[in-house]
């Protein structure tokens, strides 16, 4: 005979709920089973480091109530119980924050020892007990709930801050392997906040571990007619804000938008606060970011052309019609187009993020993109002749493109398009 079990929702569903925002997925947490009675339910095994299961029919996972006791350094330095004596609290009481540490019975009823339901009333972001500070990987979640949470009006707890800062006053992040960093980043740069994540990092002295480039921009200062917040560090914070709400969810346009000002960080202090060459500068130490946190392709090359080539997109206007084929060139504009309506998205958050700027025009974007379509619509069929092939044609179809540049652009550069260092 099967025995009875418990089955309780947990984490973000109840969270979510709670907030009153859209829900994710749901995960369940199943007390006084064994995985034997689990594969008797006709559950599937699908956990490697601890017993979770995939319900039969809906797929969602359930877990084995369990705890966790520290046994080495880092993330994964834990042994963990999962025991069918172990209780729902003692399963709750291991989780990361009290917002996530509440259950919800088949009957609807809340387990909640810990005060989360309090605290998402109170808008607090509070850890649950002192095993908070032997999971490093807690600061980066930390910061990416603020960046999601941040725009409901959530806090980090002092004492959670605290504890934060000890986490990385003990050396472990370093113990983070690099790709772990860049799934808690890169789900940060998809919310509505990023730079809620940037500003909790910083507060923790966790910011210069694990993200030092962008640290460094912190206390760097622009020209003040151009940036009125001055601060290069705030510029990417409002960035990267922007890019959130100009394309919202796209991780690789927010990577773009933290990154493309690298090169600022760079600028010898005799220059300051101007930054000539910033934009080849910042190259270098984005694909060494890129090469550490193994970011993948698609985000480092949009990344790494936003960086070298944003101050030409905000010059636009300016350009010659030659010079705009090769720009639109180097970018690989004509096999990847949705590359460049990307691009335009970073250069008008940058733009666009700073102090009193939010609502500038940047009609830059729109003219790219129409000088793109230009161009392409000028195929080699349309060019080759007399035996044309190679070398010759393609100097033939660059012509005809740079023509097609020339025919299309705006007869002068529209009101409110002032060229200002970016």
């Amino acid at each position: 005979m099967i025995r009875p079990m418990q089955t309780f929702l947990v984490g973000g569903a109840v969270r979510d709920r709670l907030l009153g925002v859209p829900p994710g997925d749901r995960d369940f947490v199943v007390v006084g089973a064994t995985p034997d009675a689990m594969l008797a339910r006709g559950f599937r095994p699908v956990g490697r480091d601890f017993p979770v299961f995939l319900h039969p029919k809906t797929g969602e996972e359930h877990a084995l109530a369990r705890t966790e006791r520290k046994s080495g350094r880092g993330y994964r330095g834990f042994v963990v119980d999962a025991d069918p004596g172990v209780t729902l609290e003692e399963d709750l009481q291991r989780r990361d924050f009290t917002i996530n540490a509440i259950a919800q019975g088949e009957d609807g009823t809340l387990v909640d020892p810990w005060g989360g339901a309090r605290d998402i009333e109170q808008r607090v972001l509070r850890h649950v007990g002192p095993a908070f500070v032997e999971d490093p990987l807690r600061v980066l979640r930390a910061a990416r709930f603020m960046a999601r949470f941040a725009a409901l009006g959530f806090t980090v707890a002092p004492e959670t801050t605290a504890l934060m800062r000890a986490i990385v006053d003990s050396g472990e992040m370093a113990d983070l392997v690099p790709e772990r960093v860049w799934q808690e980043l890169v789900r940060a740069l998809g919310e509505k906040t990023p730079s809620a994540f940037l500003r909790t990092l910083r507060d923790c002295g966790a910011l210069a571990v694990v993200l030092p480039e962008v640290d460094a921009l912190y206390g760097v200062p622009q020209r003040a007619e151009y940036h009125p917040e001055v601060d290069t560090g705030v510029h990417i914070e409002l960035v990267c804000d922007m890019a959130a709400v100009l394309a919202p969810g796209d991780r690789v346009v927010g990577f773009a938008a933290l990154t493309h000002d690298l090169g600022k960080a760079l600028t010898p202090e005799d220059v300051l606060p101007k930054h000539l060459g910033h934009e080849h500068a910042g190259v270098a130490p984005l694909k060494a970011l890129c090469a550490r946190m193994k970011v993948p392709a698609q985000h480092r090359d949009l990344a790494v052309i936003a960086c070298r080539e944003h101050l030409n997109i905000h010059r636009l206007f300016e350009l010659r019609d030659r010079t705009v084929h090769e720009l639109l060139a180097r970018c690989d504009a004509f096999r990847q187009p949705a590359r460049i309506a990307q691009l335009g998205l970073v250069c008008e958050a940058d733009k666009r993020g700073r102090t009193g700027l939010q609502d500038q025009p940047y009609p830059q974007r729109e003219e790219l993109l129409r000088l793109l379509a230009a161009a392409q619509a000028v195929r080699a069929a349309d060019v080759a002749r007399d035996g044309l092939a190679g070398p010759a044609l393609g100097e033939a179809l660059a012509k005809a493109r740079i023509r097609a540049i020339g025919a299309a652009r705006a007869p002068r550069e529209p009101a409110g398009a002032p060229q200002a260092p970016g």
